[in-house]
C-alpha cells in the first residue's frame, strides 16, 4: 500500500476501512485507490500538494490553499482518512473537526478571531469588507456566548456549529 503501483489486498482494504471508521465501502476504497494512483503520477506512494490540486473539487475551493497545508505528502491511508470527512456518512462532528482544522490557521488547537477573519476573507473575497466581516463574526460569537477575545477550542467550535438546523454540505463524490 506504500507504493502506489502495488495492488490493494483485501487486508489493505479492510485496514483502510477501519482507519476511516467505515465511512467508505470496500468498493469505494478501491475507487479511491484508483484515483489515488492516477494522482500519484510518479508512483511515489504519496500525493504532493500540486498533484492534489489537480482534483477539480479542491482546486476550485476558496480554501484550497489551507486544505493543501493539511494534505501535502499524503499516503493512501491518510488520503482516505482525510476524505472521510467529505463522505455522506460522516457525522456533523466529524465534518466540524475538519472545518476546525482548516480554521486553526497556526495549528495550535484553537481558533482565534483573527483566524476566523482570515478564513472568512478567503471565502468572501471582495464581496465583504473587513469591517463587515468583523461585524458578522462578532455577532455570531456573541450569539454563541463568546467574545472576539476568547479563542475557540474544538469543543467550543462544536458547540457553536452543532446547533439544530445546521447542515454540513461538505461532500466529495467517490466515483
Amino acid at each position: 500500500m506504500g507504493n502506489a503501483s502495488s495492488m490493494l489486498t483485501q487486508y489493505d482494504i479492510e485496514e483502510v476501512q477501519e482507519h476511516c471508521h467505515y465511512l467508505f465501502s470496500q468498493q469505494e476504497i478501491v475507487a479511491l485507490y484508483n484515483r489515488f494512483c492516477q494522482l500519484d503520477r510518479s508512483a511515489k506512494g504519496f500525493i504532493s500538494s500540486d498533484e492534489f490540486l489537480s482534483i477539480p473539487e479542491f482546486s476550485l475551493n476558496p480554501l484550497s490553499q489551507r486544505l493543501l497545508k493539511m494534505v501535502d505528502g499524503l499516503n493512501f491511508k491518510v488520503f482516505v482518512a482525510f476524505l472521510s470527512a467529505f463522505s455522506p456518512l460522516a457525522t456533523v462532528p466529524q465534518k466540524i473537526e475538519l472545518i476546525f482544522k482548516v480554521y486553526d490557521v497556526d495549528g495550535k488547537g484553537r481558533v482565534t478571531f483573527k483566524d476566523l477573519m482570515e478564513v472568512l476573507g478567503d471565502l468572501t473575497g471582495s464581496f465583504m469588507s473587513e469591517e463587515q466581516r468583523e461585524i458578522v463574526l462578532s455577532q455570531v460569537l456573541k450569539e454563541a456566548g463568546y467574545s472576539r477575545d476568547s479563542p475557540l477550542l474544538l469543543e467550543d467550535f462544536m458547540k457553536v456549529l452543532c446547533k439544530p438546523g445546521v447542515t454540513m454540505e461538505v461532500e466529495v463524490p467517490v466515483d
